[in-house]
């Protein structure tokens, strides 16, 4: 166990703002896919239980590159500066609907799988999201054509196309296999941020039985391929009420965990709104998982390039409060952005100025990286 990290001030003011909000999680939830394999059920029941005294901490493409370098076996810029890999990694199947052989971050498929099962084998955790091309004009994710989502429902003119996307999608999935040949669990995370604009499958591009369905014919197609090792993770961006939250929810029976993606853009020194914002919805998330009986998480988050020094214990860890929450991710470290002339990431490296925070983040008893999670024994019974 990691020694106790004392941060009165961080605690004081937690408690503060958020005691009477803590409540605990209900661990009698069941998951949605009632084929899953006993791997996934347990993975999901553990979840649930750990969940309510701790949160796994993840980062996306975690293994394949970070800042100024790439493809370097067992590095990680997690790794570097705290000794440990996260406990969950993100990864990204988009590329997969046009055959390619990289994915939309420019990773190998094939280099994936291996991390993949990398990160499993260690005990870590895998979530996948999908980047989708738009299947109506072929052009990327976040091509918003009217009609776009319409067109990929059954009787759509993308119908067809769009479902030998969900082929490819599903013979990759099958490929994921641990050292027995048995199916590694996925937390799967499809049409992330439905909430939002920006993508073909949010909320402006469709009705919400329009979306219900086209999730719910993912959910069903996935079955039918015989893929029962998934884990559905529904994703919002912002939102205002418990109203909004669920107007694009497919029900119980086809979602298991609860979640929403927020970033940091202002100076935090100077705006709180990010963590005003995260504790509103987080409030509104909690009471629907409690009638729901779902786990939660915070599957997207980060403060590009992270120039605030305190930014893990002083703005992250106030933003999550007391809510039980599964999980929480940060997002990749791309390093030079050659198109917008920036650096582009959300995790420290060694040398960078939140370095020293990240550090005092992880020895935090509540945010456990992988040894801890493996300690865990999230696949065990």
């Amino acid at each position: 166990m990691k020694k106790r990290l004392i941060l009165p001030l961080i605690y004081i003011a937690i408690g503060m703002s958020c005691s009477s909000k803590a409540q605990t999680s209900n661990t009698i939830s069941s998951i949605s896919d009632k084929k899953a394999t006993p791997e996934t059920k347990i993975l999901y029941k553990n979840l649930t239980k750990l969940s309510n005294k701790a949160i796994l901490f993840g980062h996306q493409d975690d293994l394949a590159y970070g800042v100024n370098w790439k493809y370097e076996a067992g590095r990680s810029d997690v790794k570097d500066v705290t000794g440990e890999y996260p406990a969950v990694y993100g990864w990204d199947l988009g590329g997969l609907e046009n055959k390619s052989e990289k994915n939309i971050d420019g990773i190998p498929f094939d280099k994936m799988r291996q991390y993949i099962k990398d990160g499993h084998s260690r005990g870590g955790i895998i979530t996948l999201s999908w980047h989708c091309d738009n299947p109506l004009t072929g052009k990327n994710a976040w091509d918003i054509t009217p009609k776009s989502l319409v067109s990929a429902l059954p009787g759509g003119k993308s119908h067809e196309k769009f479902k030998s996307w969900l082929d490819e999608a599903a013979k990759y999935i099958l490929t994921l296999k641990d050292k027995n040949g048995k199916p590694i669990p996925i937390l799967y995370r499809p049409y992330h941020e439905l909430t939002g604009t920006w993508f073909w499958w949010c909320k402006n591009n469709a009705s919400p039985e329009e979306f219900k369905t086209l999730w719910k014919f993912t959910y069903d197609y996935f079955q039918m391929k015989g893929i029962h090792n998934l884990i559905y993770v529904y994703n919002t961006a912002d939102f205002k009420s418990k109203e909004e939250f669920l107007e694009y929810y497919p029900g119980s029976d086809y979602a298991d965990v609860l979640s929403f993606d927020n970033y940091q853009y202002n100076d935090p020194t100077k705006d709180n709104s990010f963590i005003e914002n995260c504790q509103r919805q987080f409030k509104i998330m909690d009471d629907i998982a409690k009638e729901q009986n779902k786990i939660m998480a915070f599957a997207e988050t980060g403060y590009e390039a992270i120039p605030y020094d305190k930014w893990w214990t002083n703005t992250l860890l106030k933003a999550i409060g007391d809510y039980k929450i599964s999980y929480v991710l940060v997002w990749r470290n791309h390093g030079w952005q050659e198109n917008e002339k920036k650096m582009h990431y959300y995790a420290p490296y060694k040398g960078q100025v939140s370095e020293k925070d990240f550090v005092d983040f992880y020895k935090l008893d509540q945010i456990l990286f992988e040894k801890e999670a493996a300690k865990e024994k999230l696949y065990k019974k």
